[in-house]
């Protein structure tokens, strides 16, 4: 770190003692208060990151570093650890998990980093190669995350088009299933069309989270100027025909395609 970058994190790091002395409402948080907050803000640099929103991508870090800040902070207020021990914490497992960089191991390519790393994780006491999955992670979130650790182990398809396969005979399954009126087989069956799909997005190297988020943000504006359409005309979308919203919605898709 340059001599700027370290002036402006002691700045930050100072500000945050600042407040945490002398704020009423910085005083009073703790780890559990931060932890929704942070939630919040990891989604709003998430979708910055959606939009390529430079601008936002910057202050949305900014904020993440100030709660990275803030709970080191409250570590070291309960004896728990520092900021330094953080700091140094990560860098001591970058060394140990890059012995390509920082040892004598040779690799390929990124699929080689990938598997020397869970290799090393099993190493250090992990029981199992989809250990340090998140619990909380969004569930399609956690679905690409579990597909990409087993995969470093060799529990992979071959090619796409087995994969494509695979969605097709999940699709079949979740048709029977409909078919039967049992809607706790409807949602395992569904659950597993999603799963072959964002399999087979990661095949065909799709982010299937943003995918699906760019999605929703083009239904939202199309949505809302259908909305602003039938204003126009004097008109609300519950007093119209689904053909006559359909009709607006479809020369909306045709302008914005």
């Amino acid at each position: 770190m340059d001599s700027a970058n370290s002036k402006a994190f002691e700045r930050l790091v100072g500000i945050m003692n600042d407040l945490r002395e002398q704020c009423p409402w910085d005083k009073k948080q703790t780890i559990h208060t931060l932890r929704q907050l942070t939630i919040e803000e990891t989604y709003e640099l998430a979708d910055a990151i959606t939009d390529s929103d430079w601008k936002s991508i910057k202050e949305e870090l900014g904020d993440l570093m100030l709660h990275i800040v803030f709970y080191a902070k409250i570590g070291a207020e309960q004896n728990q650890f520092t900021l330094e021990e953080v700091i140094n914490g990560v860098c001591e497992k970058l060394i140990h998990r890059h012995p390509h960089i920082y040892g004598d191991v040779k690799v390929n390519d990124e699929e080689d980093v990938k598997k020397n790393w869970e290799k090393l994780k099993l190493k250090e006491g992990k029981t199992s190669v989809l250990a340090g999955v998140p619990r909380a992670l969004p569930a399609m979130v956690k679905a690409m995350r579990l597909q990409e650790k087993a995969k470093q182990v060799g529990f992979e398809w071959d090619t796409r088009e087995q994969v494509w396969d695979k969605v097709e005979e999940e699709h079949r399954e979740l048709l029977e299933a409909v078919s039967t009126g049992d809607v706790d087989k409807m949602e395992d069956e569904m659950g597993d069309v999603f799963f072959s799909l964002i399999n087979f997005a990661r095949f065909l190297q799709v982010d299937a989270e943003n995918a699906l988020e760019r999605t929703n943000k083009k239904f939202i504006s199309r949505f809302t100027k259908m909305e602003a359409e039938a204003l126009k005309d004097g008109k609300h979308l519950h007093d119209m025909s689904l053909e006559e919203m359909d009709a607006i919605w479809n020369r909306i898709k045709h302008l914005t395609s």
